[in-house]
């Protein structure tokens, strides 16, 4: 096991460290989203390219299939953009990080969460796919690499464990804790350091399925930087918000606000997950969003600078469910 981590002490220089649990601490050094030394098949890699991947659902809520490049227009800051990429191949490669939030506010739904999380990698994987497992509490811990090894994933997702320790220490150190206080949810460190230390080398397309219930404690990095770090590094990001009835369970509040602003800006989606039988049906509503995305490419400003995005199609009464935005490259 690896626990992603980031030092106290170089946190506000922005470097990242990996270190093997319980070994020496690995030389950090500054990093930020990385271009991918490889190009995947069917999809354009090329510098100043910038992919987006869409959903398109119907009134009835239906994903609508069979699109093509002529039904789409991509808008940057109001003005429309020249599509110069467009597949609708739904068996293009992903590359997939699970993210499982082992917090005591989840003590109630772990088993279900592990049974589900199994059966959704299994399912949604095909040849050429990959995944990683991460946990996160008071820690950030990589539970397995990617891989496309199906029983590896699940035996990692069978290894996280509720963290419900009280005290003024961290249950699970390692050799870079991310806090000293009790019942930390490190949800946005999580997300960052999947993104910017992990995915960021990954070529094609990219997600990651977070189940949590979306109430940060204890992180580093503010909500903007994690939402920052998967748009850099071309990432949708689904959640699963599990919770209570009510809204309130075993660590507090939960936070459907978070969430949403969440997926909102990375292109992903928010399914509220109160029941067993509803988190199933999560997984499976994710699993066929997965694949069945469009693939959108133009080229981007050179600036350095965030722009937004807005994908349509012509027919007005179809939504369209993409990223809002990214960071050009600089010139």
């Amino acid at each position: 096991m690896k626990q992603l981590g980031m030092c106290a002490g170089l946190f506000a220089a922005g470097l990242l460290a990996l270190a093997p649990r319980g070994g020496s601490q690995a030389s950090p050094t500054p990093q930020q989203p990385q271009e991918p030394s490889s190009q995947e098949p069917g999809i354009r890699r090329e510098v100043g390219l910038v992919n987006i991947f869409a959903t398109v659902r119907n009134k009835n809520k239906r994903i609508v299939t069979g699109l093509k490049k002529e039904d789409f227009k991509i808008l940057e800051d109001n003005t429309e953009q020249k599509i110069a990429f467009f597949s609708a191949e739904s068996a293009l490669p992903i590359t997939i990080g699970m993210l499982i939030d082992t917090s005591g506010s989840e003590e109630h739904m772990i088993g279900a969460i592990q049974d589900g999380g199994s059966r959704f990698l299994s399912r949604v994987m095909r040849k050429g796919d990959e995944a990683m497992v991460i946990s996160f509490d008071l820690d950030v811990d990589l539970l397995s690499d990617f891989t496309d090894d199906r029983s590896q994933l699940e035996r990692a997702i069978r290894r996280t464990r509720i963290n419900t320790a009280g005290g003024n220490v961290a249950v699970t150190p390692g050799p870079l804790p991310t806090s000293t206080a009790p019942n930390g949810t490190h949800l946005y460190d999580a997300i960052y350091l999947a993104c910017a230390d992990k995915l960021a080398s990954e070529a094609g397309r990219k997600a990651i399925v977070i189940l949590t219930d979306a109430e940060d404690v204890g992180s580093k990095l503010r909500l903007e930087e994690a939402i920052e770090a998967a748009q850099r590094t071309d990432t949708v990001v689904h959640v699963l918000l599990i919770h209570e009835r009510g809204g309130f369970g075993f660590g507090g509040g939960w936070r459907p606000d978070v969430a949403k602003k969440i997926t909102d800006e990375t292109g992903g989606r928010m399914i509220d997950v109160t029941s067993e039988k509803r988190l199933e049906e999560a997984f499976d509503q994710i699993s066929e969003e997965l694949r069945n995305e469009y693939t959108l490419g133009y080229y981007a400003s050179r600036d350095g600078k965030f722009h937004k995005i807005k994908v349509e199609t012509v027919n007005k009464d179809l939504k369209v469910m993409a990223r809002k935005g990214y960071y050009a490259p600089k010139s």
